[in-house]
């Protein structure tokens, strides 16, 4: 995983350039290659291995991402020589191409495209068309015979020019592009006349005068250079910045620039451009998947301006380009042994390929992909492991509509990501950010999703666009982060002013809630049903797959009897963390635990505590059952005994209100607890009396935790049933301590067996690990423990001095922001120093204990760099939160994969 230091610090992944004196930057396609990615960007690489295959790919040349990095190190100045080496290369197309870049006779036009090293789809800049002018566009048209593509043609580079390197509003472009269409009563841009467009120029040249100030370059070899330049500055757009936080890229690698001859899409019936699949992204099914258009260049369909037509309909239209297209499929697939998307040309009939690169998919697309690929023999188990990111797998684990529900839907669209999503409507990006952001479940509208919207469909549950294909910006994004998408609703009206959205007779609101079924491409009013998703072959498979690599055993945090069946369900070995303090929040149970704490004497005490033991006992039960025959770590009560009682200040507050009218006993009850709340109130309770100190302080409560535990045990073994117990007592910072407390589970304990009868029920005693001086004293503190759970959360804390709720909300985003430290320590393990506690803990725990069995309870356990770091030390287990163990299992596996140390490790216990 791609840290947060990689992004800010400027230290590169192996295989990243570094820029020389003497470096070359620029590289004609045909001298590069597939394995030229860290140079060439993805793009660039594609193209050029496309080129070395002999597929149709229009000539041109690369500008390396080194000459990008090199310009970012140096303010945005061009490296010396670069230049020189763009004209170089550019003077070299030109000789093979027999044109020459805007000249008045066989012009060369050509396209600059970006290209990450890592794909970042729609989130950097292009230019096509760039050599048409005044004098260029008469010599397009002569030689086409269609002066309407010409000046198309030259319409769509001043648009295109002018957002992206003038900086000129689209907006300026498009309100003036919609005028001439009402003017003529169009509704296609393709309708337009070549007087139109024409016509169409001047506007365009005018706008940008008024929003810039000076007429747009008219020097080819200028435009050239700004272009290139522009690039390299989208690198680190607003939207670029999101999309590389949103997908762990780091920030120094730079795009490399793409410069190619133009093929046309745009010429006519015979023309057209596409973006296709080899295997359906949304589902992973081995069918032709794509969309294109007629008379189009390839930015109408990845904008959506345009609903495309479905791939299929290409082979009667364009028969031998579709012929051509389907074998280049079946060969690039069967080249790279992974599903491709490829971004084709189709000019006059003949095929051009623009890229290629491997295919977001969704959750369920990888898994199925991957188990196919395997079954066809084009790459092993090992392979598709591999390729599947574990934090994907949360795609499959959240609701969908329920099937038994009947209603009639508002709309139907293309079913672009599927899931559902449920949400109040939201016009723009910037609000979707805000409300979501702040815990708001909202789905973005939009006419169609640009490259700016990034921001606001990662905080929205869902997307819905009235314009796109399934290839549009809105789709190809919302499958990468698992949100349902519905796309290219064409009787969606919206009114951006009144934000309002329109279906037929029905006016929804930003007060109005629907539900997206991203599977199935319907649009509901209200928030329908939602069932829990369930487990698919492909998931089992794939995970099982896992399984069989992977060291770390894998075990879930679970409260309830339901989130351990969830837990076991989704493969968990066991309960890794049972909270018993959640069970007391219950309604139901806190008057009585409140009792318990507000008791003046040792019987009143004792009587609250006989009332939550049968209710105790009850939880236990549940969870035992669900998890028979696994191992259940109960954790004894941790938090400090305010948080069972009222906040301070509202207390505080009440009795004044009361000390007005209320009866004389409800004002001493009030009263009383105030003084109980001051008395227990402490200046910074997560390092006061709780955990272990409140256990020993008030060992009745372990010992009617202990008794629960073991009657629960008891309970569920003479039912049939095979309960695994594990007590474990938190937040011990001196052996003394779990010595004592040892003392009390072990004596409780066995006077509860004794008195069952029942001698022979296992049950082991151990700690959690979670301050520094439990770490460093781990061989002193493991001769009283049969086991060591790290809570990395409390560890974190204790360790770098960092209260997690104070931080996340002040200085921590800063200091991810400049580099400060490389990643939110709460989200992903501090390796170099939480993680260096954790090995030092479990090398002298087991030095001191052999037997000693070492795992993770804190949230770590479901993080996958931090599961790397764990299968490094040694541990014995994770464990994570239910909906977290598929994505801790493979994660476990990929650790195993990805280290090549060869390391004396104990088998794991699973």
């Amino acid at each position: 995983m791609t840290t947060h230091a990689d992004r800010r610090t400027g230290s590169r992944p192996a295989g990243t350039p570094e820029p020389a004196p003497d470096e070359r930057y620029v590289y004609d396609l045909a001298e590069g290659s597939a394995g030229m990615r860290s140079l060439l960007g993805g793009k660039g690489a594609g193209v050029a291995e496309m080129t070395r295959l002999g597929l149709p790919v229009p000539d041109g040349f690369t500008v390396t991402t080194a000459a990008c990095v090199a310009a970012m190190e140096n303010e945005h100045r061009w490296p010396d020589g670069l230049w020189d080496e763009v004209v170089t290369h550019l003077a070299a197309l030109e000789r093979r191409t027999g044109r020459r870049l805007g000249a008045a006779d066989r012009p060369l036009l050509v396209s600059v495209r970006s290209g990450a090293v890592q794909s970042m789809p729609g989130m950097m800049d292009t230019i096509l068309d760039l050599g048409i002018s005044d004098e260029s566009v008469e010599a397009l048209a002569a030689e086409s015979g269609d002066p309407r593509f010409a000046w198309d043609t030259y319409r769509r580079f001043v648009q295109m020019y002018g957002e992206v390197v003038e900086g000129v509003p689209a907006r300026a472009f498009e309100d003036a592009l919609t005028t001439l269409k009402d003017r003529r009563g169009l509704r296609w841009d393709n309708e337009l006349t070549a007087d139109d467009l024409r016509e169409l120029v001047t506007t365009f040249r005018g706008a940008a005068r008024r929003a810039t100030g000076h007429d747009l370059p008219t020097d080819p070899h200028d435009q050239l250079r700004r272009a290139v330049d522009a690039v390299f500055g989208s690198w680190d757009s607003p939207r670029a910045r999101v999309y590389r936080e949103l997908n762990d890229i780091p920030d120094d690698l730079g795009t490399a620039v793409n410069v190619m001859q133009m093929v046309f899409g745009n010429k006519g019936d015979t023309s057209a451009t596409g973006v296709c699949f080899t295997r359906n992204p949304a589902t992973g099914a081995r069918e032709r998947y794509g969309e294109f258009l007629l008379d189009a260049q390839g930015e109408d369909v990845v904008a959506g301006i345009r609903t495309p037509r479905p791939l299929p309909e290409m082979e009667s239209l364009l028969p031998a380009a579709y012929a051509r297209l389907m074998d280049t499929m079946d060969r690039l697939e069967h080249h790279y042994k992974d599903m491709q998307d490829i971004e084709f040309t189709v000019e006059d009939g003949t095929l051009y390929l623009l890229q290629v690169r491997t295919g977001k998919r969704t959750a369920a697309a990888a898994l199925k992909v991957a188990r196919d690929l395997v079954a066809e023999g084009e790459i092993d188990k090992e392979t598709a492991l591999r390729r599947i990111d574990p934090a994907q797998l949360d795609q499959l684990l959240h609701p969908t509509i329920d099937p038994t529900w009947s209603g009639t839907p508002l709309a139907h669209g293309l079913n672009a990501s599927p899931g559902a999503a449920v949400g109040t409507l939201v016009f723009d990006a910037d609000t979707a950010a805000e409300r979501g952001q702040a815990g708001e479940a909202v789905v973005l509208v939009r006419w169609e999703t640009t490259p700016d919207d990034i921001h606001g469909i990662a905080a929205a549950q869902g997307v819905l666009t009235a314009h796109g294909g399934m290839t549009s910006h809105a789709a190809v994004v919302a499958r990468g982060m698992g949100k349902p998408c519905v796309a290219g609703v064409g009787e969606l009206g919206i009114d951006a002013d009144a934000r309002t959205l329109s279906i037929g007779d029905t006016v929804l609101t930003e007060a109005d809630t629907v539900t997206l079924d991203g599977t199935a491409g319907f649009v509901h009013a209200g928030a329908l049903p939602l069932v829990p998703p369930q487990v698919t072959d492909d998931f089992s498979t794939v995970l099982g797959w896992a399984d069989e690599v992977r060291r770390l055993g894998v075990r879930a945090n679970a409260d309830t009897g339901q989130d351990a069946a969830k837990a076991r369900e989704l493969g968990a070995e066991g309960v890794g963390l049972c909270r018993t303090e959640h069970m007391f929040m219950d309604p139901d149970r806190l008057p009585v635990v409140q009792r318990m704490i507000l008791a003046d004497t040792a019987a009143d005490r004792q009587a609250a505590l006989d009332q939550l033991l049968p209710m105790q006992q009850a939880d236990f039960e549940e969870i035992f059952t669900a998890m028979t025959g696994l191992p259940v770590a109960v954790r004894l009560i941790d938090p400090p005994l305010h948080e069972f009682l009222p906040d301070l200040v509202e207390q505080s507050l009440l009795v004044q209100r009361m000390e007005q009218d209320a009866a004389p006993g409800e004002l001493d009850r009030a009263r009383a607890l105030l003084d109980r709340v001051l008395r227990l109130s402490e200046k910074n309770p997560m390092l006061g009396t709780r955990g272990v100190r409140l256990s020993l302080l008030y060992p009745e409560i372990g010992v009617m935790q202990t008794r629960a535990i073991i009657r629960a045990a008891l309970a569920v073994r003479g039912r049939g049933l095979d309960p695994r117990v594990e007590i474990m007592v938190p937040l011990v910072a001196f052996a003394e301590e779990l010595r004592r407390m040892r003392e009390i589970v072990v004596a409780t304990a066995d006077e509860e067996l004794a008195a069952a009868g029942a001698p022979g029920l296992p049950y082991a005693v151990g700690t959690m690990i979670e301050v520094p001086r439990a770490a460093l004293t781990a061989g002193e503190i493991a001769e009283h423990a049969d086991f060591f759970s790290f809570g990395t959360n409390d560890l974190t804390q204790t360790a770098v001095g960092v209260s997690r709720d104070d931080a996340e909300g002040s200085f921590l985003g800063r200091y991810l922001e400049t580099g400060i430290v490389p990643a939110d320590p709460f989200a992903s393990l501090d390796a170099d120093g939480v993680g260096e506690l954790v090995r030092i803990g479990a090398e002298r725990g087991l030095r001191a204990r052999p037997e000693l069995e070492t795992g993770v309870c804190g949230e770590h356990g479901g993080d996958p760099a931090s599961i790397a770091v764990f299968d490094g030390i040694g541990l014995d287990y994770v464990s994570c939160s239910p909906y977290r163990v598929p994505i801790a299992r493979l994660a476990a596996a990929q650790a195993r994969l990805d280290d090549v140390t060869p390391r004396a490790a104990r088998p794991p216990r699973r």
